[in-house]
């Protein structure tokens, strides 16, 4: 594929306002998403790759719950991806749900067993829209081997209707114990720190492993943190499929996050120029050199509405999931309705806020970002960083 010239951009994006699927950036006008379901969900089941944990008050000898989650608890987090739905459908954009699958059934391989799945919410985890083609991640836990089944008729569907939509599911890994470090769990966070510059997490590098919530877009440049769920091997798979259609991609770090996992609570492009950051979890020097020789401005996230302990008991994502927006356009963003402090600040910016009840969607894990995938977005590939080689990686 033939990337557009700075001269071009207008043609190609008339060239592919008629495609099914398309999709450059995190901030183009929407027109096309898929919102999670809760239906069937289950907790989080313990594996070499993840170990859940208890929030706030706990009583004494209390574990962590196994099974399927409370029908109350499902219950409200539908009412509010029920209202999301709404919401994107009173801006014009068409919403997709996925099909429900019984999440608690075990699995069993040759390699591993488990004896749960997940859930269907968070579909940005699980497939990635990079300009006409679809990518479904390997995934790097063992209860969500099979997540992609819930998106595979949509997904079909796409492809069916667009003959110009390029679909890739990336190689499954085995799952296998080698392919875990589980001493990561153990360890204290001196050692952590100790550790945070060599990026080995709970996953080797003895396979391909990446969660498509990793990957954030800017155009032609496609930027992949490197953490828990992505391995340096996933970030090479990237590469090779992606540089051959002219994207660049590039790793980024985060050393001060001693449990990274999914790039969109901590780098959050809003719009071409301006990314939200995470102050708790800046990116390596160099890596922000990038972006500051080419015009980029850095905003850091104001304090989220709840410390970590505050969070939704069974939820396993930090207080920074209140950087997890969703952009509409490029002057429009949703916002979760409890961030006031968030909320003053993109306005502050220029931004039109939407704003949504989404906390209990919080222990299913996510915000607004994770809980959706984008299939259509208006516009075509644009070069923001003037055709730079890239990060040079210094790691």
């Amino acid at each position: 594929m033939i990337f557009p010239t700075s001269a071009s951009i207008d043609e190609s994006a008339a060239a592919v306002s008629s495609s099914v699927v398309n999709a450059w950036n995190e901030w183009d006008p929407l027109e096309e998403i898929v919102v999670g379901r809760a239906d069937g969900a289950c907790y989080d089941p313990a594996e070499p790759g993840y170990r859940p944990i208890l929030r706030g008050l706990t009583q004494p000898g209390e574990v962590f719950p196994t099974g399927p989650k409370p029908a109350d608890v499902i219950k409200r987090a539908n009412e509010e991806l029920d209202g999301l739905t709404a919401l994107l459908e009173s801006q014009g954009v068409v919403v997709r749900r996925p099909d429900p699958i019984e999440f608690d059934r075990s699995l069993s391989s040759p390699e591993f067993t488990v004896d749960s799945q997940y859930c269907s919410v968070c579909p940005r985890d699980v497939l990635i829209t990079v300009g006409n083609q679809v990518i479904e991640a390997t995934m790097s836990r063992r209860a969500r081997f099979f997540e992609y089944l819930p998106y595979r008729s949509i997904v079909r569907e796409y492809w069916d209707r667009d003959s110009e939509m390029i679909w890739t599911a990336a190689p499954k890994p085995s799952m296998a114990d080698h392919m875990y470090r589980k001493e990561f769990w153990e360890l204290d966070v001196d050692e952590r720190y100790a550790r945070m510059h060599d990026f080995e997490f709970c996953v080797t590098q003895d396979e391909v492993v990446f969660d498509a919530a990793d990957i954030t877009r800017m155009g032609r440049d496609i930027f992949v943190q490197e953490s828990m769920t992505t391995n340096r091997a996933g970030i090479r798979w990237l590469r090779r499929e992606l540089e051959p259609r002219g994207f660049r991609v590039h790793a980024v770090h985060f050393p001060l996050d001693l449990f990274p996992s999914h790039i969109d609570c901590t780098f959050v492009p809003l719009r071409p120029g301006l990314v939200l950051t995470n102050p708790d979890r800046p990116i390596k020097e160099n890596e922000a050199e990038y972006f500051s020789d080419h015009g980029w401005q850095f905003v850091d996230a104001p304090e989220a509405s709840s410390t970590n302990d505050q969070m939704p008991k069974y939820c396993q994502s930090s207080r920074w999931l209140s950087m997890n927006v969703l952009s509409v356009a490029p002057e429009t963003v949703i916002c979760e309705e409890s961030e006031k402090n968030l909320q003053r600040l993109l306005e502050a910016l220029g931004f039109n806020v939407l704003v949504i009840p989404f906390r209990s969607v919080y222990e299913f894990g996510g915000s607004l970002h994770c809980a959706t995938w984008d299939v259509r977005r208006t516009g075509g590939c644009e070069d923001y960083f003037d055709g730079s080689v890239g990060i040079v990686d210094g790691r």
